[in-house]
């Protein structure tokens, strides 16, 4: 009797355990918020006009150089010393660092020793020749060996020359990549130059604007640090292939100020100049819910939010002028995204 009320007690206890967890369960599952995506969604919407738009085209760019290369160099060796810093002007040509050469000026010092060596022989068996008193082909051998090391010394000198590591263009040291004692090998970049005179400014075209950019064609092309100063470009390269959002790159050529006052990487934007007004599809830039690569908007139908792909042509304060993707009549949402997804069931609010 006692080994069967000792068996019941735990069994007891466990179904105890069990049915506290389950209703424990049941409780805590009533507390926790089960969104309903079926539900309908409240939002604000515009129904879509065009817009008498000013005919001028301002297009978003940045401004890069023109040239930049990383200096590495074609030997290894110890950095001996460094003549520049971040921020410093160079002048092509100029020495910019120098790596250790000690051991090869020994090598040098070396040849130098044995091409005196074997200058002399060929001057005595040059004489003893003369006097037959040895063979041709004996002083043929000296002036070979001489030659070979005369070529030895060549490559010695063209090894301690590039040690020196000098500037390719003129232009201004934009990154330090080593130190003094650090170990160099080709390949491995030491310095960054920079040559900010000539810069290319970048834009990302339509496909529908992009007939309107033709080869050494001149834009008038404004940096956001100085707008009040104008600087004319002409157009460098027509991008063949475009982004994911069927956007063009299109390439200018442009002459920095004589003090370089636009630097690598500002922004700019590029005026085309067009008479007259033209009706566009205008929407603000808070109704863009997708990104700057795949712009997107929830247009409405049947009820539902459907996200939709279109192509900005250009921006202007707030708005955004669609050039694809939407036309007169169309719906779509200007508020209450939040919780908003593609297919959900919304209701216009007023």
């Amino acid at each position: 009797m006692k080994r069967v009320f000792y068996i019941l007690i735990p069994v007891a206890l466990m179904t105890v355990v069990a049915l506290r967890l389950k209703s424990n369960k049941a409780t805590t599952q009533a507390k926790i918020y089960q969104y309903d995506k079926q539900q309908p969604i409240n939002v604000q919407a515009d129904t879509l006009k065009p817009m008498d738009v000013d005919g001028d085209h301002f297009y978003t760019g940045t401004f890069d150089p023109d040239k930049e290369s990383r200096i590495s160099t074609e030997v290894q060796g110890k950095v001996d010393a460094i003549y520049v810093d971040a921020g410093s002007v160079v002048k092509k040509g100029q020495a910019l660092l120098q790596l250790d050469n000690s051991l090869l000026k020994l090598q040098l010092q070396a040849v130098e020793v044995q091409i005196e060596g074997l200058q002399a022989d060929v001057d005595r068996y040059t004489v003893l020749t003369q006097a037959d008193a040895v063979q041709g082909v004996q002083l043929e051998k000296m002036q070979l060996g001489l030659k070979t090391a005369q070529v030895e010394r060549s490559t010695l000198l063209e090894q301690i020359n590039k040690t020196a590591i000098r500037a390719p263009f003129s232009g201004i040291i934009t990154a330090k990549l080593t130190e003094l004692g650090a170990f160099a090998a080709p390949g491995i970049p030491l310095l960054q130059i920079t040559d900010l005179t000539e810069l290319k400014f970048t834009i990302n075209v339509p496909e529908s604007e992009l007939i309107t950019f033709n080869a050494n064609a001149a834009a008038k092309i404004v940096a956001d640090a100085y707008p009040d100063q104008h600087f004319s470009g002409r157009v460098k390269m027509i991008g063949s292939k475009g982004n994911a959002a069927n956007s063009f790159p299109v390439q200018f050529s442009v002459k920095n100020t004589p003090d370089l006052k636009i630097k690598a990487g500002m922004f700019g934007k590029l005026t085309l100049q067009k008479t007259g007004t033209k009706k566009e599809i205008v929407i603000s830039a808070s109704d863009v819910a997708g990104s700057a690569v795949r712009p997107q908007v929830y247009l409405i139908k049947d009820g539902k939010a459907v996200l939709h792909d279109i192509n900005v042509s250009r921006r202007f304060g707030n708005k955004a002028i669609v050039s694809t993707g939407l036309q007169e009549g169309d719906v779509i949402v200007t508020g209450g995204f939040i919780n908003l997804f593609d297919g959900a069931n919304v209701i216009v609010k007023n």
